[in-house]
């Protein structure tokens, strides 16, 4: 019988060049990213060696991924603790942030580099969006606009207008959004 514990740890090594392939990244900027050496990478995906917190912490924060989903720690029995990115076929993940019934709910977004003149898929549903920059520059299509969002900046606007998220040839975005209900909006005090 095999120990669950060389199990886990034998699936970071493919789980890590996955991460990396579907980002369209070498070794060498993936090394000079994290301070991890090239080498060190090449042995943690093939197996040879065994990652250490230190090796999987830079790793999570460039994949934008939590640890849990590095090494596929068992879910929690409550699902508003076990909040796991979802990770997308184009290099994106989203990772919930709240697990509300109903009101508003909060998601945070990674989205790798993108193309300056892709002709995005234009999405329209009902509801309400509130995006917030932290990282990057955010490029929203939102009708006939296409906007740039630095980090700080925020948007907010009908879902029901045909709109789209993306990043820039310049690097990958991190973004918050809520979402709401049609007509739900956020409610702002300012002290004065």
């Amino acid at each position: 019988m095999s120990d669950p514990i060389d199990e886990t740890m034998d699936a970071v090594g493919p789980r890590l060049k996955h991460l990396r392939l579907r980002r369209d990244v070498t070794l060498n900027q993936l090394s000079d990213a994290t301070g991890i050496s090239i080498s060190t990478l090449s042995r943690l995906e093939a197996g040879l060696r065994r990652p250490t917190l230190e090796q999987l912490l830079p790793l999570a924060r460039y994949h934008g991924v939590t640890l849990d989903s590095l090494v596929d720690a068992p879910r929690t029995a409550d699902p508003r603790v076990d909040l796991r990115p979802i990770a997308n076929s184009d290099g994106s993940t989203i990772i919930p942030l709240t697990r509300r019934p109903g009101g508003i709910q909060a998601y945070k977004f990674v989205i790798p580099a993108g193309v300056d003149d892709a002709v995005p898929d234009l999405h329209s549903h009902e509801g309400y969006d509130w995006a917030y920059v932290l990282n990057g520059t955010l490029r929203l299509i939102l009708g006939d606009q296409d906007l740039r969002l630095s980090p700080g900046e925020a948007a907010e606007f009908d879902t029901r207008t045909p709109h789209w998220f993306g990043a820039t040839s310049a690097g990958p975005v991190e973004f918050l959004s809520l979402i709401g209900r049609q007509g739900e909006r956020t409610h702002i005090r300012a002290s004065g």
